[in-house]
């Protein structure tokens, strides 16, 4: 069975820095990518960053420059680097896997992270 652990979320004033760690464990197949989605309206969740297996990243706009996704292909471990935090940036994130080719999705619980002005 799929568990991803997520630590490192917390209260920070605003300009503060947090970072975030998703450890994946229980897979049989390989990680295909990682990332980092925040919920969004109507039972959604956006992107906020992620990662192929290659190291190739994407980021949302708003977190370009301020926001630094890495991985750790041996520890199956992917890491949200957060700086020069915003009041904006307060959500609860989730760690995306998607493995085995791209066929299956497994997400994390979700960590809250809050920015005070």
């Amino acid at each position: 069975q799929v568990q991803l652990v997520e630590s490192g979320g917390g209260s920070v004033q605003a300009g503060g820095s947090l970072r975030l760690s998703c450890v994946a464990s229980g897979l049989t197949l390989p990680i295909d990518a990682m990332g980092w989605y925040v919920e969004a309206p109507e039972n959604q969740r956006k992107m906020v960053a992620n990662i192929t297996r290659n190291g190739a990243t994407n980021y949302v706009d708003s977190v370009e420059g301020r926001f630094t996704i890495s991985r750790d292909n041996a520890g199956n471990t992917v890491f949200l680097q957060m700086n020069n935090l915003k009041r904006e940036d307060s959500d609860v994130y989730h760690c995306l896997v998607v493995h085995g080719a791209g066929r299956y999705v497994s997400w994390g619980s979700g960590i809250q992270v809050t920015v005070a002005a």
